[in-house]
């Protein structure tokens, strides 16, 4: 990795646009970083630079969102998220690179996929609330994803949704939950070697982005549609996905 003027032509615009979303702006959308420096970068170092620079942005936001999360409905995806973390990282451990961009690009076309299939009411919202079984089972999938490519959002949301909350509490569940994921994927990011001196640097130097972008993205959300925001970023994600699935496969 290499800390030039490239490097931060991409990481600087991937880091405040995670951070927006973060802060409630084109909430879910916030994976869209990973991808995208996955496009200058190897997988290993795309999520090992994020995470540290996501934990700022949690620990930011969770103040912006103070208490007013729903705790059980947050606590059945944290504890659910933890065999699907440990999966992940198994399969971290024993695949090559180019599984992990062939997996990002996938889950970055899902995403789009999947944004588009519920504003055309394919997937309905669920009309009754998912018990805590299956809270643990969309937890489990949200563990697996985020550790792959910080992609929870959609898994996660597929639970979140069914529990009929307003805005700001779905977004203050949502902060809480991946504040929580991110903390537990730490150790096993770092047993596995992702994390490195350089993506450290890096990190610390990007953190006045990360900040700036959640603080952003929280005015936003009570000020602005996010519909821009989302169009900007399923752009980004089937350019990028395609990308590393192209790259993977080659």
């Amino acid at each position: 990795m290499v800390l030039d003027a490239h490097f931060f032509a991409f990481a600087i615009p991937a880091v405040i646009f995670a951070g927006m979303s973060k802060g409630g702006f084109g909430s879910a959308a916030a994976f869209a970083a990973t991808p995208f420096l996955a496009l200058i970068l190897t997988p290993g170092q795309a999520i090992g630079l994020m995470l540290p620079l996501l934990m700022v942005m949690d620990v930011t936001a969770l103040r912006v969102f103070w208490r007013k999360w729903d705790w059980k409905i947050a606590r059945n995806l944290i504890v659910g998220s933890l065999p699907g973390i440990a999966l992940a990282g198994l399969l971290y451990g024993v695949a090559s690179p180019d599984v992990f961009r062939f997996l990002i690009g996938v889950v970055a076309i899902g995403f789009v996929a999947y944004q588009g299939a519920k504003a055309r009411g394919w997937v309905p919202t669920p009309k009754t609330q998912m018990g805590t079984k299956g809270g643990l089972f969309w937890g489990g999938v949200t563990g697996f994803t985020s550790f792959i490519s910080h992609a929870g959002g959609p898994p996660a949301a597929v639970y979140m949704l069914s529990q009929k909350m307003d805005k700001t509490t779905y977004q203050a569940t949502s902060v809480l939950v991946f504040w929580a994921i991110n903390l537990l994927k730490f150790i096993p990011y770092f047993i596995v070697g992702i994390f490195s001196a350089d993506t450290f640097k890096a990190d610390v130097m990007l953190i006045p982005a990360a900040v700036a972008g959640v603080l952003i993205g929280a005015y936003m959300h009570h000020k602005m549609s996010d519909r821009l925001f989302f169009a900007l970023a399923y752009i980004f994600l089937v350019v990028t996905g395609t990308k590393l699935i192209f790259d993977a496969l080659t």
